[in-house]
């Protein structure tokens, strides 16, 4: 049995059911937990039942796709209803997105807007945060979407408010003190409560912050492959962020870090819209489909989704399907050459265009990527470009701040460069900055890799191209969509498959020199900090704490004119390791709260530094081309 033959379970439930256990069972949960997941399970319509032994079924039902309350998970053992494996049942399983009216009683919409029921699930970008969206807007009268806003940012928060906010302070403390290890199934109910208490209380930013916490902690315990230690890392700095702001903040920044349960579309009348290009679109939760790029008239870039389980077998159909638009015939290939005028537009703070039934959509010509209004996108400096895309990717960015994740970028391409994690396309762009280019998916079913093997194989190639920001110490991107080589149309790259015969002969031999490891921050010792801040997080404040003398790293990082992170990792360290005695000189409770406030302070910096080495990275080379490669041979 896997977790995802389980159907979701509602945060509460979970948290009750590990509640009323006995301590003697809540010893033995996690090793249930183990158990269960090793046993037969079959769903029939909305029922799953797993077969505990030869005699005992457990039974989750689940109405509606979630299971909702306490009694629909059933257990034909002796000791059913207060036994170990209802519990255990509920800590296998997903867990489920809160009801949106916890957060948040339904608000009437607005005179002109739309019902979204034909809307498609909000699936998050690549590398987008899955917790619900904070907002800092303004505020109206009313949501459109069903998510009502005050007239105007609350003051201060409630007392409740800020219980709420202790109580995910608490559990996510507790949760670095032990560690991945030992936060087993007790820790994560500790977690779910306190996010569903969060919601109840009108918190959905830090509720959110807590089950993406849970959910990273059982990928971890799992060894699920697509776990990695920085998601965590930054979750739980969100989690503790975000609860601690709650009792500081006011106004504006109260409303940001309280968030929205619901991600609010708003009417934006009749737009004009054109193609820019569709990328493929496969999760590691088995999510496939395709993501269609539109602009604006005034430049403002749109998206046109279809994503639902399916993979990536899914996400090459939905290539060749009709775009869920009001009633264009456009598929997405198609739109992503092509043009639409719409008008009853309802637009996310994201860009994401909804499809309700009050919008009407008509194709419309498109513009190549060298007319207008398209060029303006490559008229950007590159490094402008970069610092708006990094404030898009940041870890901690407010995700209805606006703004996207893509570069538009005229470059030459240099040829290929191996690197540890594989091989990627060296190009130079604008202003001589050298900027790796990477797959952005490597299914071998998608054209990502070959595409770009084949483009470094012609060296001397100029072409326009779209990449999507990879946050380092040097520029970088994933290639999603370039000009022909030719210079007739684009390529999406995980859709269409260039042939070498589209390949034009390479202007000169180029001879690629190592490229630069990477701009002012290449040999910042930030990872000196950066590590104990990761190492904390599978191994829990007690590891850290027998790390040993960090001065040598301190001096090494106050050499460097990091003093601030010299500080952060000297407190870090020996926090982890204090423990005060009493009287009799017994060992009393470490402090898990001023732990988390010194790791929190280093965590939070530690992405503030690698963001600002990484806008600098992009500024334009003193040395122009001469950073990058060698002279030309001479021809022959």
């Amino acid at each position: 049995m896997t977790a995802a033959q389980l159907p979701p379970v509602a945060p509460e439930v979970t948290a009750t059911l590990v509640e009323d256990l006995s301590p003697r069972l809540r010893k033995r949960l996690d090793g249930a937990v183990a158990k269960l997941g090793a046993r037969p399970a079959h769903r029939d319509g909305d029922t799953v039942t797993i077969a505990v032994d030869d005699e005992t079924e457990l039974r989750l039902h689940a109405p509606g796709g979630v299971v909702a309350t306490a009694d629909a998970i059933t257990c034909g053992c002796l000791l059913a209803p207060a036994c170990v494996h209802r519990a255990a049942a509920a800590c296998a399983a997903p867990v489920a997105d809160p009801a949106p009216d916890l957060a948040d009683p339904p608000a009437p919409a607005a005179p002109g807007s739309a019902a979204h029921p034909g809307e498609p699930a909000a699936v998050p970008h690549p590398g987008e945060p899955a917790a619900p969206a904070p907002s800092a807007a303004p505020a109206t009268t009313a949501a459109l979407d069903g998510d009502p806003v005050p007239e105007s940012p609350p003051e201060a928060a409630t007392e409740a408010q800020r219980a709420a906010a202790d109580a995910l302070w608490s559990a996510g403390a507790a949760v670095l003190e032990a560690g991945v290890d030992g936060a087993g199934a007790v820790a994560q109910s500790a977690l779910l409560r306190a996010a569903h208490t969060a919601r109840l209380r009108h918190l959905p930013r830090p509720a959110g912050a807590s089950l993406s916490v849970v959910t990273l902690l059982r990928a971890a315990r799992a060894g699920d492959p697509s776990y990695r230690t920085a998601d965590l890392v930054t979750a739980l700095a969100e989690l503790l962020g975000t609860a601690h702001r709650v009792g500081t903040a006011s106004g504006a920044e109260l409303a940001a870090v309280r968030g929205r349960a619901r991600r609010p579309y708003s009417p934006d009348g009749s737009l004009r819209l054109y193609g820019l290009f569709t990328e493929t679109v496969v999760t590691d939760s088995g999510h496939g489909g395709a993501r269609t790029w539109v602009a604006g008239a005034d430049g403002r870039l749109y998206t046109v989704g279809d994503v639902a389980p399916g993979g990536v077998g899914r996400a090459l159909g939905v290539a060749d399907r009709a775009v869920r638009l009001g009633d264009s015939a456009l598929t997405h290939r198609e739109l992503g050459r092509a043009g639409l005028a719409v008008s009853g537009a309802t637009v996310s703070p994201d860009g994401r265009l909804g499809a309700g039934k009050g919008v009407k959509a008509v194709s419309a010509r498109g513009a190549a990527w060298t007319q207008q209004p398209l060029a303006a996108l490559w008229e950007t400096p590159p490094s402008e470009q970069a610092a708006r895309a990094l404030r898009s990717t940041s870890r901690y960015a407010d995700p209805e701040g606006g703004g996207s994740d893509l570069l538009f970028l005229d470059v030459e391409l240099l040829g290929a460069v191996r690197e540890p994690g594989g091989t990627c396309l060296l190009a130079l762009c604008d202003g001589g900055v050298p900027v790796r280019l990477t797959v952005a998916d490597d299914d071998p079913a998608l054209a990502h890799r070959d595409n770009l093997m084949l483009l470094a194989t012609a060296p001397g190639t100029r072409l326009r191209i779209i990449g999507r920001l990879v946050p380092a110490l040097h520029p970088r991107l994933t290639l999603l969509a370039c000009s022909h080589p030719t210079g007739e149309g684009t390529i999406d790259l995980g859709l269409d498959r260039l042939r070498r015969a589209d390949l034009p002969d390479p202007v000169a031999p180029v001879h690629i020199a190592p490229p630069r490891p990477g701009g002012p921050g290449a040999h910042s010792p930030l990872h000196l900090l950066e590590r104990r801040v990761d190492q904390t997080v599978p191994a829990g404040r007690a590891a850290l704490g027998m790390l040993g003398d960090v001065t040598p790293d301190a001096s090494r990082l106050r050499r460097a004119g990091l003093p601030t992170a010299a500080g952060l990792l000297t407190a870090l360290c020996a926090s982890a390791g204090r423990r005060e005695r009493d009287l009799f000189g017994r060992l009393l409770p470490a402090d898990t709260d001023g732990f988390a406030t010194h790791w929190l302070a280093a965590a939070r910096y530690t992405a503030a530094v690698a963001e600002s080495l990484c806008t600098a990275a992009w500024q334009p080379a003193q040395d122009d081309r001469a950073a990058a490669v060698s002279a030309p041979a001479p021809s022959r």
